[in-house]
């Protein structure tokens, strides 16, 4: 089974360690980032979407995505 996350956060470090932590746990980038500017914050904003195989599961939507194995 094959599992997704969308990471995002403002255009800093926080936001590159939080991708960086993402791969050392396993996950892959899937696509492009996204890079948009936040008109409420009047910040830019980056997304970036992963995703990570785990052993076929039924899924279940009340199950934090890191817990999959």
């Amino acid at each position: 089974m094959q599992i997704y996350r969308f990471l995002t956060g403002d255009d800093d470090s926080a936001f590159c360690h939080k991708v960086t932590k993402a791969l050392s746990e396993g996950w892959v980038l899937q696509g492009s980032p996204t890079y948009a500017y936040d008109p409420t914050s009047k910040k830019m904003r980056c997304g970036q979407a992963v995703t990570r195989v785990v052993a076929d599961q039924p899924y279940d939507p009340d199950k934090k995505l890191i817990d999959y194995r």
